[in-house]
């Protein structure tokens, strides 16, 4: 997935050539949804489930070293076929939501596993039933069934959150309520409709029109945008309260201490990090983007700025369209200028349809990179445009791929990475292709607008996410003490824009409702700040690459490889640095000052 910016920047082509753009092909999971494959998975799945109960509910304690370790690898082969199915049946959807058979069958399979998966309640109880020694002495036994040990002190991070067997089962089965308001959200914004100078577009159509060199371009996309959202405001609203809610009578069951708590046990991420990278981004918003947008404004030459300057181009910038081969040998370039393994990994991404690139009608906004399962390959969305931004994206969505199929030989329980470090390989991926196109700069201008560009990027992925996640803390707040109206929510979203962008910018009326189209907020609470964790750790370790070039390229894939096996301190420790350290973020965020320090530079 990708942060706020990709879903400003990115949109539909609007006519232009941009080459032959690959689109997926999910043979490589299932040849069709009437597959005989499909259905004999399915049919083996249920079997599985029921037996796998059949064979250890009541029993884990009884294991031995060797009767854990076939255990862990009958429920690993569950989660590969139960996987590869939703893999398939999600990116069908995602390919084209507003299709009525797809959403069915998406729907159709959630169920299924649902109700087949049910009888798998009991592995996470009563695995958090056992105790500690008896499970050191397991793992210490066998040093195959002990590289486990970092999936099973995740899974036992929530035992003092475990309900009853019950009503585990119960909220297990309801999981597919809440799968239904996040399809909600998915078809009623994939479903939205805009006109823009007699034209029907869709919302990255529009969107894209806010980094168009003409102003009032701009201007009518965004108050086409706040037309729009406002008419539809009311079922945003609904969403997002009944998702609050549901989270708040869960947290509340769960004695979770707050809303995020769930989050960070998922991250695998102590709070007090969070809390750091937080309080640091904020204390810098002075030094990083007010200041930015204090030179933006001057660049074009406003007086104030208004919402739909803020991701506009520079006026020294040329309106660039860049075709998709071209994208991909920048990204590939600067991909083997690293290390050729990482540009060989990158290349059947291109060659075997695991991309699919074109922006269409109905096709989920923005873009990610989804790992399906182990034994298969990632698949990577895109709504390309041209623009020099999408490369980025490119950049970005490839580094995660990159990172799961190193990552895959983990195996199902270990290779999915905290969504701290799950941003890490991305946004490195984004570093290196933008300083081979730095290094690449012609002349000043050029390497100006390159700049500046990064500066935007950096901001619109760090400032920008941590006033999300701040957003969502009032959100959940407020909720718990009852029902939001949209003008309730509006009015959260207000409180932490100005305070992030800084005091260049007018907003205009309608700019209050723009909370509605960000996905995260609804399929992945306090995910946001993760964009921020990743960039200011690769930051952190582009500074350690440029100090000590020697042997990092091996430490990194080492690390890359590492999956979800080891904690972020284990991780990064080989390369000197330590997240647990509040002045580690600070070194981050330096980087990005350094960057409009020269961009000043070159004012006088």
């Amino acid at each position: 997935m990708t942060p706020d910016r990709l879903f400003d920047a990115t949109a539909a082509a609007g006519g232009r050539d941009l080459g032959d753009l690959p689109e997926w092909d999910l043979t490589d999971l299932y040849p069709a949804p009437d597959a005989p494959e499909l259905k004999r998975d399915l049919d083996w799945l249920e079997e599985a489930c029921a037996r796998f109960a059949e064979d250890y509910e009541g029993k884990l304690g009884d294991l031995d070293a060797a009767g854990f370790l076939e255990m862990i690898r009958r429920h690993e082969r569950i989660e590969a076929v139960g996987g590869r199915l939703m893999s398939y049946a999600g990116l069908r959807y995602y390919q084209l939501t507003l299709d009525a058979e797809r959403a069915k069958f998406l729907s159709d399979c959630q169920e299924k596993l649902t109700r087949f998966t049910t009888p798998l309640v009991f592995f996470t109880l009563e695995l958090n039933r056992l105790e500690d020694a008896f499970l050191d002495g397991l793992f210490a036994a066998d040093p195959e069934l002990g590289r486990y040990k970092p999936a099973f002190d995740r899974i036992r991070a929530m035992k003092p959150h475990q309900l009853s067997d019950e009503m585990e089962h119960f909220l297990h089965d309801m999981g597919v309520v809440g799968d239904a308001w996040e399809r909600l959200f998915d078809e009623t914004i994939s479903g939205l409709s805009f006109e823009i100078d007699g034209e029907e577009m869709g919302l990255e159509s529009t969107l894209n029109l806010l980094t168009e060199q003409d102003r009032s371009k701009r201007e009518a996309a965004a108050r086409e945008l706040a037309r729009v959202f406002g008419r539809n405001i009311r079922t945003f609203a609904r969403v997002h309260n009944t998702q609050a809610k549901e989270k708040e009578v869960m947290d509340r069951w769960r004695k979770m201490p707050t809303a995020q708590s769930a989050r960070h046990l998922a991250n695998d991420v102590e709070p007090e990090v969070v809390q750091a990278l937080r309080d640091a981004v904020v204390a810098a918003y002075p030094r990083l983007s007010h200041r930015y947008y204090e030179l933006k404004r001057k660049w074009l030459g406003l007086d104030r700025m208004q919402v739909w300057d803020r991701n506009a181009p520079l006026p020294m910038e040329s309106t660039r369209i860049v075709g998709w081969d071209e994208a991909e040998r920048m990204v590939m370039e600067a991909y083997a200028g690293f290390d050729p393994r990482m540009a060989e990994i990158a290349e059947p991404f291109f060659r075997k349809g695991w991309i699919d690139a074109a922006a269409k009608p109905g096709k989920a906004p923005g873009a990610f990179a989804h790992p399906t399962v182990t034994e298969v390959h990632p698949y990577v969305l895109l709504n390309y445009l041209g623009k020099p931004r999408d490369v980025m994206t490119l950049a970005h969505e490839l580094g995660h791929g990159v990172h799961q199929v190193l990552a895959a030989g983990q195996g199902e329980m270990l290779a999915s990475t905290p969504l701290t470090l799950a941003e890490t390989a991305s946004v490195f991926g984004e570093m290196l292709t933008f300083r081979a196109l730095l290094d690449r700069a012609k002349d000043q201008a050029e390497r100006k607008v390159l700049l500046a560009g990064k500066v935007e990027d950096m901001i619109n992925t760090v400032v920008r996410q941590i006033a999300f996640y701040d957003f969502e803390c009032k959100l959940h707040e407020a909720r718990r003490g009852g029902e939001l109206t949209p003008e309730d929510i509006n009015a959260l979203w207000m409180s932490v824009q100005a305070e992030s962008l800084g005091g260049a910018f007018d907003f205009m009326e309608g700019y209050e409702t723009f909370w509605a189209y960000v996905p995260h907020f609804v399929h992945s609470p306090f995910y946001v700040y993760a964009y921020a964790f990743g960039d200011g750790l690769v930051n952190a370790l582009y500074a350690a690459y440029q100090e000590a070039p020697e042997g990092f390229q091996d430490k990194y894939f080492d690390m890359l490889k590492a999956g979800g096996s080891k904690h972020h301190k284990a991780l990064l420790a080989p390369f000197g640095l330590d997240a647990t350290d509040p002045k580690f973020w600070d070194k981050g965020l330096s980087m990005i000052e350094g960057f409009i320090d020269e961009l000043e530079a070159m004012e006088d």
